[in-house]
């Protein structure tokens, strides 16, 4: 696993978040090589506040093939902006 591959499946799956959830890709989490398959969890916007601070974000984990073609998706977590762990994650 190299740093370029990272980079193209790291943005290959914002993307993704954009085009198929209609929602605004906040960061990549992690990404992980399993196999011939990629497991990348990203953070997007859901749903915009004022203060910013309680913006929720929802977390999603994807996988992809080799060539950077989505598989599967699913939300895991949803947040505020504020909170310093996702619901669901242990410290």
């Amino acid at each position: 696993m190299t740093t370029d591959e990272i980079k193209k499946i790291s943005k290959k799956s914002l993307d993704a978040v954009k085009e198929l959830l209609n929602k605004e890709p906040e960061s990549t989490i992690s990404v992980a090589k399993d196999g011939k398959e990629w497991k990348v969890v990203v953070e997007a916007l859901e749903r915009k506040s004022v203060p910013d601070t309680q913006d929720i974000l929802g977390r999603y984990a994807l996988r992809l093939n080799d060539n950077g073609e989505l598989l599967d998706y699913k939300q895991i977590a949803l947040r505020r902006r504020s909170d310093l762990v996702a619901e669901g994650e242990v410290e």
